[in-house]
């Protein structure tokens, strides 16, 4: 079985070949990478039955080389993240290992990817997109202006989100509404995905306002929100995003 390992400390590059050695002396390290750039080239010209990838490297994160190249190759994250903050990646097919690595733990890595028969791609890219979300900082409030004065708003005061005639506004619980300079698609990104759902073109919800939830025509899905959002908002899940919906609501 021939391994790559891409990992930015040297030391801890060679102290995870020589475990892997111990527990699979037939395996053979046919790489030590230590940046994004030096991954892309080598896998654009070599071959490997496994990849060992550490998540920050020394010219940025590791999640750069699959926007660079496509990976067919199966993949174990070595990480410094928090175990609780990653525990849910056990359902994906390709495993991760947190730092200090322990023999254990790469024992069971290994015996994970002898027993899977996956499509790596699929999971490789299922498991990227949640270690971004785990690791991205979303805003916990937001500065707003009325009038002369400035003050601010928690996150977790926000009922919903939404645009109105190039406008974007923040209902907050108390059914205060407040004018932000952020459109909906970067409010989107801002805002906690765990918490907040895009229900269409023009509302962002949080599952804290949602006070009961209405089948509808075309399999959508009409929302009652408390409070109440302007009469020519539709709380109303379109039809793409119903399926998505459901899986959010019901985590």
């Amino acid at each position: 079985m021939r391994i790559a390992i891409v990992e930015d400390e040297r030391l801890s590059a060679e102290h995870l070949a020589a475990l892997i050695k111990e527990i699979e002396p037939e395996a053979e390290i046919v790489a030590m990478l230590d940046s994004v750039a030096a991954t892309v080239a080598w896998l654009r010209k070599n071959e490997a039955d496994l990849l060992f990838l550490d998540i920050q490297l020394t010219d940025g994160q590791s999640f750069a080389i699959f926007e660079q190249i496509k990976i067919e190759v199966p993949v174990i994250f070595t990480t410094a993240y928090d175990a609780y903050a990653i525990r849910a990646f056990k359902v994906n097919s390709v495993d991760y290992l947190l730092k200090p690595i322990r023999k254990a733990e790469l024992r069971a890595g290994l015996e994970k990817f002898h027993r899977l028969h996956f499509p790596a791609q699929k999971n490789l890219q299922q498991l990227i997109q949640a270690l971004q979300r785990s690791s991205q900082e979303y805003k916990k409030k937001f500065l707003v202006q009325c009038g002369e004065k400035l003050y601010y708003i928690e996150t977790s005061a926000i009922a919903f989100a939404y645009t109105l005639e190039k406008s974007s506004f923040l209902t907050t619980f108390d059914r205060a509404v407040h004018t932000v300079d952020f459109s909906l698609d970067q409010l989107q990104e801002m805002l906690d995905p765990d918490v907040f759902f895009r229900i269409n073109r023009k509302l962002i919800v949080s599952y804290k306002a949602i006070k009961s939830m209405t089948a509808f025509s075309r399999s959508r899905i009409k929302l009652d929100l408390q409070p109440v959002p302007p009469k020519t908002i539709d709380a109303l899940v379109s039809v793409e995003r119903t399926h998505r919906f459901k899986e959010w609501i019901d985590k």
